[in-house]
C-alpha cells in the first residue's frame, strides 16, 4: 500500500454521537483524513456516501452497501465477533483486496469482568451479600467457604488481546500458567508476565488435565464449536472451575450444565449463552439457555456484559491506530481477520 496523497474518506456507518466524533478527530488530527458521519441512521445515507469511502467503520454493512464502495480497501469491524461478516468478506475478497479487521478495543474492559468474576465465584462474595440483604449476618464458612487462589493452576484457552491480559492481572497472584494457543509463532517479540507452560490444540486433553481453572476466551469457529464438552469439563477433575467468557458455543450447553449439576466440577462462572433473544416464560422471565443454570448453587451468572463500560472512548484507541496506518501507507494492521480460520 501506497501512502497516501489525497485524504482518506472514512464513513461510519450508524450514528455517532458527538463525544465519540470529537474523540475520533482529535485522535486523527495528525494525519490526512476525512471522517464522515452520516446525519441519520439510514442506509440510503451510507449508500449515498459509500462510493467516496476507503475505509468503513461499522458493524453490519448490506452487501448492497460494499457493492457500492468501489474504492474500499479497509473494513474496521469494532467488536469482537466477527461470524456473520465471514461469508459477506469471503465472497468479496474473492474478487477485490479489501482488509476484514475485527475489534479488540473492549479486551481490558473483559479481562477486567473475567478477573472479577473468577475472584466473586471463589471468594463466595454473592452468596454472602444475598443472605446479608436477607438479614443474616456473619454466616460462615459452613454455608459458603471462600477457595484460596494461591497456588492453583491456571489455563487460558486462547491467547488473544483477552487473555493476554487476564494472564498480566493474575501473575500477581501466586499462581502458575498454562496456555492453548493456535498459532505459536505468532507475537515472537511478546513479552509474557509469567513463564508457562505451552500447549497446542491436540493436547487439549493433556492441557486440562494440568490445570484447576480453566478461562475459555477464544473465538467461535468451526474447529472450536463445542470444543468443550463433558468429558473435557471432567478433565478438570472435582475441584474444576470454569470461567467462559469467549463465545458461549465454544462450551456445549447440555454438557456444561450437566457437570456442574452433577459436581463434577465444582464451580462456573459464565458470561456468554446460547440463546440471545430468549422469549419471556409464563411469568415474563427470560433465560439464555434452556436448560436452568439459575438453579444451581455453583455458577456466577452474568449477562455477556464483559465488554462495559461501551461508553469508555478509550475503546476506539484501536480504530484510531487502524485509520492511522492505513493513511500512512502501512501494509498491516491490528487484528486482521483470517477468512479461512475465522477470526
Amino acid at each position: 500500500m501506497t501512502s497516501q496523497k489525497r485524504d482518506t474518506n472514512v464513513l461510519f456507518i450508524w450514528l455517532v454521537r458527538y463525544e465519540l466524533q470529537k474523540y475520533l478527530k482529535h485522535g486523527l488530527a495528525d494525519v490526512k483524513v476525512k471522517l464522515i458521519f452520516p446525519e441519520e441512521a439510514l442506509e440510503e445515507i451510507y449508500l449515498k456516501y459509500a462510493p467516496k469511502a476507503d475505509i468503513i467503520v461499522g458493524w453490519r454493512p448490506t452487501k448492497e452497501l460494499l457493492a457500492r464502495a468501489i474504492k474500499l480497501k479497509l473494513f474496521i469491524n469494532p467488536g469482537a465477533g466477527v461470524q456473520h461478516l465471514l461469508e459477506l468478506f469471503s465472497d468479496i475478497q474473492k474478487k477485490r483486496n479489501v482488509v476484514l479487521v475485527n475489534g479488540h478495543g473492549n479486551s481490558y474492559f473483559t479481562a477486567q469482568h473475567i478477573v472479577g468474576m473468577l475472584l466473586a465465584l471463589m471468594t463466595k462474595i454473592v452468596p454472602h451479600h444475598n443472605w446479608m440483604c436477607e438479614g443474616k449476618w456473619r454466616l460462615g464458612d459452613t454455608d459458603a467457604k471462600s477457595i484460596p487462589l494461591q497456588d492453583k493452576r491456571i489455563g487460558l484457552l486462547g491467547y488473544g488481546n483477552v487473555n493476554k491480559k487476564v494472564h498480566s492481572f493474575l501473575a500477581p497472584f501466586n499462581v502458575s500458567f498454562s496456555i492453548l494457543r493456535n498459532h505459536w509463532e505468532k507475537d515472537k517479540n511478546y513479552k509474557y508476565p509469567t513463564s508457562y507452560q505451552k500447549y497446542e490444540l491436540p493436547q487439549l486433553h493433556d492441557f486440562l488435565k494440568d490445570i484447576d481453572i480453566l478461562i475459555a476466551a477464544i473465538p467461535l469457529t468451526k474447529e472450536t464449536e463445542g470444543l468443550i464438552g463433558k468429558k473435557e469439563l471432567s478433565l478438570l477433575g472435582k475441584n474444576g472451575i470454569l470461567v467462559s467468557a469467549g463465545r458461549g458455543a465454544v462450551i456445549d450447553e447440555e454438557s456444561l450444565y450437566n457437570v456442574l449439576k452433577n459436581r463434577l466440577i465444582t464451580a462456573s462462572a459464565i458470561d456468554v449463552w446460547y440463546n440471545y433473544k430468549p422469549e419471556p416464560d409464563k411469568d415474563g422471565k427470560k433465560f439464555p439457555s434452556k436448560y436452568p443454570f439459575y438453579e444451581l448453587d455453583n455458577v456466577l451468572l452474568s449477562p455477556h456484559r464483559a465488554a462495559s463500560p461501551f461508553d469508555d472512548l478509550r475503546r476506539w484507541n484501536e480504530v484510531i491506530e487502524n485509520i492511522t496506518r492505513f493513511v500512512k501507507g502501512e501494509a498491516t494492521f491490528l487484528n486482521e481477520v483470517n477468512i479461512d480460520e475465522g477470526y
